[in-house]
């Protein structure tokens, strides 16, 4: 018996979780000396997108012919080798669209379509009818095999449905005849909650009756067809089968994790460790339910690992665009590496990271002599540059109230060359917070600019300069001539100092002002000044010829209103 610790206050729940069973008390999983934790992967998978078969079946509004061929060009385009494109016996979209690939010829040399069929000696044909004429292409045979589906669905026995599959099996091979192009794939569906020697016995069965071989290998696809434990399982089921497949060498082995715990992704990366070479899914994971395991995920993530993808997601924002049409559904905003708000910062503390990450790429890249996007990256919060997939830097910072000084400072300096002074851009960032929480929206860097401009370039205050001159009128010596107008009172006033900036100060206190620096910078762009005056500080700025004159004059109306 567990007891709750002190920390943790949660009661039991009034859920009636006792009505489902784990997943060790309706499927045994061997486990025998686990390789996979301590593997590496170290090369992509062969990736296999099925959006045009799978994933068409769960759209409300499934594809027609146009939506699948523009479907079709982007996974060629993209890189895809071996492509799921139809389940051409279920309806006669799939088998017309199948029909365009083989009468068009549009087929690259080296793609590899792939059919599905159930155990149907009628629906085999149909398949069969469909892929004629394409020079090489996978039938992909499927059949439920766990005991609720026998027994709940099929109605049929553990022999029963060898029977079935053996007989589908022999059909396929005499279809194919000698042709060499075509190759097979079995699915025994709901894998994870087959009996393990079952699954062995139908695909050793297969491999045999199909004589697979190394330069003709048969894929036998282990599909989480609905997910029923944590990905470690899944694992341990795949590395059994690997371990224990029949002509192994001659054996292709695929998986197809859903998503309905929410762990599709690793899933799929666990089965890899595991021994699978192959995985099955969707761009941006569409599919029954939570989805199929999403490939653009699972090929960047290798990526982001320092491994090649075997597949160009350059352009992410192309690839999403046309799946959202094709799919007529969204992708998250938060979807890893494609949302559009994945590569965004709000939070203070990770633009402030951010900002001097890129900086310091920068830096290391300009010092050893590599272009940026070569350079290797290692840059706070963001996994990958989002350069890599064709996003650009302005999307990575912005700015709400939620956001600090490091993000406030990064979008000036970028879109408007206003690179504020590190102890200044605290003082911009709490005006910043005030507007945004007014008015509860994001702030355009324009809107930024706008707000910078009325805080500390406005003219118009309780201390203006009219006329005014300076000259150095000895070496190290500078005078200050002016008219101020300060409060009710104008007068004409004059100063001398080290410089201009300290004889204008001068100027000032003969005025009635008395004005202490305590910080000044120019960048030739702005210059920027923190002022006490009467006790107070603030910070001011300034633009143009007399930027330095400017800054002092914004800081200490901002002082003294």
């Amino acid at each position: 018996m567990t007891t709750t610790p002190v920390w943790n206050p949660q009661r039991p729940s009034p859920m009636p979780y006792h009505r489902y069973r784990p997943f060790q008390d309706r499927v045994s999983v061997p486990v025998a000396d686990r390789a996979w934790p301590a593997a590496r992967i170290e090369r992509a998978p062969l990736w296999v997108p099925v959006d045009l078969r799978d994933g068409n079946q769960a759209l409300a509004e499934p594809m027609d012919t146009p939506r699948k061929r523009r479907f079709f060009d982007l996974l060629v385009a993209v890189g895809f080798k071996e492509i799921e494109v139809g389940y051409p016996s279920a309806s006669r979209t799939d088998f017309d669209f199948v029909r365009h690939l083989a009468d068009g010829g549009v087929v690259p040399d080296d793609v590899t379509p792939v059919v599905f069929t159930p155990a149907r000696a009628d629906l085999i044909d149909r398949t069969f009818d469909a892929i004629e004429g394409l020079p090489r292409a996978v039938v992909h045979l499927y059949i439920a095999t766990s005991p609720v589906w026998r027994e709940v669905v099929l109605g049929r026995s553990r022999a029963e449905v060898w029977r079935t599959v053996r007989g589908a099996a022999e059909h396929m091979a005499r279809r194919a005849g000698d042709a060499p192009g075509v190759r097979f794939q079995f699915s025994p569906e709901t894998f994870n909650l087959t009996e393990p020697d079952f699954v062995l016995e139908l695909c050793d069965g297969l491999t045999e009756l199909w004589d697979a071989s190394p330069d003709r290998p048969v894929t036998h696809n282990l599909p989480a067809t609905v997910e029923i434990a944590t990905p470690n399982v899944y694992a341990d089921q795949i590395e059994y089968a690997h371990r224990n497949l029949a002509r192994r060498d001659s054996v292709i082995l695929s998986v197809h994790p859903h998503n309905d715990r929410g762990t599709g992704v690793a899933c799929a990366e666990l089965a890899v460790l595991a021994g699978a070479q192959r995985v099955e899914g969707c761009l941006f994971g569409n599919g029954e339910r939570t989805g199929n395991v999403d490939l653009v995920t699972l090929a960047l993530n290798l990526y982001a690992q320092g491994v090649d993808p075997m597949v160009d997601l350059g352009d992410i924002d192309a690839v999403r665009e046309t799946v959202e049409h094709c799919n007529r559904l969204p992708v998250h905003p938060r979807h890893p590496y494609a949302g559009d708000l994945v590569h965004t910062a709000f939070s203070g503390t990770h633009q402030d990271a951010i900002g001097k990450g890129l900086a310091e790429h920068a830096r290391r890249a300009r010092e050893s002599g590599v272009p940026k996007a070569q350079a290797p990256w290692s840059v706070p919060y963001l996994p990958i540059d989002p350069a890599d997939v064709g996003r650009s830097y302005e999307a990575v910072i912005r700015v709400n109230s939620q956001s600090g000084k490091g993000g406030v400072a990064y979008l000036l300096r970028t879109h408007h060359g206003i690179d504020l002074p590190a102890r200044m851009r605290a003082d911009f960032a709490r005006v910043v917070q005030e507007a945004t929480d007014d008015s509860g929206r994001e702030a355009t860097p324009k809107e930024l600019y706008e707000l910078f401009r009325a805080t500390y370039l406005t003219d118009g205050a309780a201390v203006r300069l009219h006329d005014w001159s300076a000259w150095e009128q000895a070496p190290g010596v500078h005078r200050f001539v002016c008219t101020l107008e300060a409060g009710d009172r104008v007068g004409d006033h004059e100063g001398t100092g080290a410089g201009p900036l300290t004889a204008f100060v001068d100027a000032l206190a003969g005025a009635g002002v008395a004005v202490e620096v305590l910080d000044f910078t120019e960048d030739g762009t702005a210059a920027f000044a923190e002022c006490r005056v009467g006790g107070v500080t603030a910070w001011g700025a300034g633009t143009g010829p007399s930027a330095a004159v400017h800054a002092v004059l914004s800081a200490v109306n901002r002082a003294v209103r």
